[in-house]
Formats: structure tokens, sequence, C-alpha cells
């Protein structure tokens, strides 16, 4: 099916087009929030709720991408995001608790630059990055939480980020209304 161009301007505007790489690069001094700065290029507005933050068991599949031991200790930052007031994305973001114990990542306050930059501070910075994206009919809480219909499926991207040294070191698994969404990649080779 082509779409002529007034069609996919209606496409555009009412789908979120995300693209990961802001999410993925530390941000300067002072430098604000990432998914605010992101709505905000889109004329869109940004915002973001914590719901949790503290060290958890870690869940199987995080344990796994993570190479830890099943049920150890991890710090997981829970958030709710918002796009101009509506709920867009549950994102759960997860850290070894060796590299995230006793840091702001912790705690349910932002981080002046966000989370990436802070790690940067500490030492980590991501090389390499993975996303696998499914789809599929979200839990009935991930439902309420998103505000979604019983028959709208949901995105699910998991992003593993892991530094120069190929050490996994933050697992990002997000939820997403799959037709409130679009995702772009842009890859660089060479």
């Amino acid at each position: 099916m082509k779409l002529d161009g007034r069609r996919a301007d209606i496409v555009s505007n009412s789908r979120w087009i995300s693209s990961s790489m802001p999410y993925l690069t530390p941000r300067g001094a002072g430098g604000g929030d990432a998914w605010r700065a992101e709505a905000a290029a889109q004329g869109r507005r940004g915002s973001q709720r914590i719901i949790h933050a503290g060290e958890v068991a870690a869940p199987p599949d995080v344990a796994e991408l993570l190479g830890l031991p099943d049920g150890d200790s991890v710090v997981v930052r829970r958030r709710m995001m918002y796009l101009d007031d509506r709920p867009n994305e549950l994102t759960d973001t997860y850290y070894p608790a060796d590299i995230a114990r006793g840091t702001r990542l912790a705690k349910t306050a932002k981080i002046p630059g966000g989370a990436i930059t802070l790690l940067a501070e500490l030492g980590y910075v991501g090389a390499k990055v993975r996303e696998d994206v499914i789809a599929g009919m979200p839990s009935d809480g991930e439902r309420e939480l998103l505000q979604t219909a019983a028959d709208e499926p949901v995105l699910r991207l998991t992003r593993l980020t892991l530094d120069s040294r190929q050490r996994p070191f933050q697992v990002d698994m997000m939820t997403m209304p799959a037709h409130r969404q679009r995702l772009r990649y842009e890859i660089t080779i060479g």
C-alpha cells in the first residue's frame, strides 16, 4: 500500500516516532532529560514518573542478559513515560547491584543528565547495544497502566547495553502500545 504525502503525515502525527540514539550517549553537564528533549524535538511534551527504584532479585531473563546467577541482586528503576500527558511506555531498567547500589540509580529522584550520564561518570559507557522487539498482548496490569483496550497489542523492546570490555551493565525492558508507536533505527556501517 502506497501512502501519499498527506496520509504519511497523518500516520506519523498519530504515532510516536522513537529512535534509541538519544538514550545511548551521555549528555553534557546540566543536560536535560533525553525523553523530554526527544518529545520537544517532535513538538510534543514528554514527562515521566518513577514508580520504584531499588534492589530486587533479578528476574531470570534479566539475570541471563546481565550474566548474573539466577536471583542475584540488581537495581531496578521502574518508570511510566508520558507523551502529552498520556501513558506511552512502561520502562524497567536493570543494573548489576555492584554498579548501582548506593548510587542515584537506586533512588526515585531524577538524575541530572539522566542515568546514562551518571553511568559514564561511574566508568560505564556503552560500546555495543542489542535490541530485540516482539509484539504481544499486554497483561491486565500493563493494559490498565497504558490505558489500552482489551484487543490492543503492545511492543516489547529489550535493550542490552555493553561496555567496551563486552560487560553488560544495563537492561531496559519497555512495553508500549503498538498502535501508538513507530520505532526508527538508523545504522552506520563502516
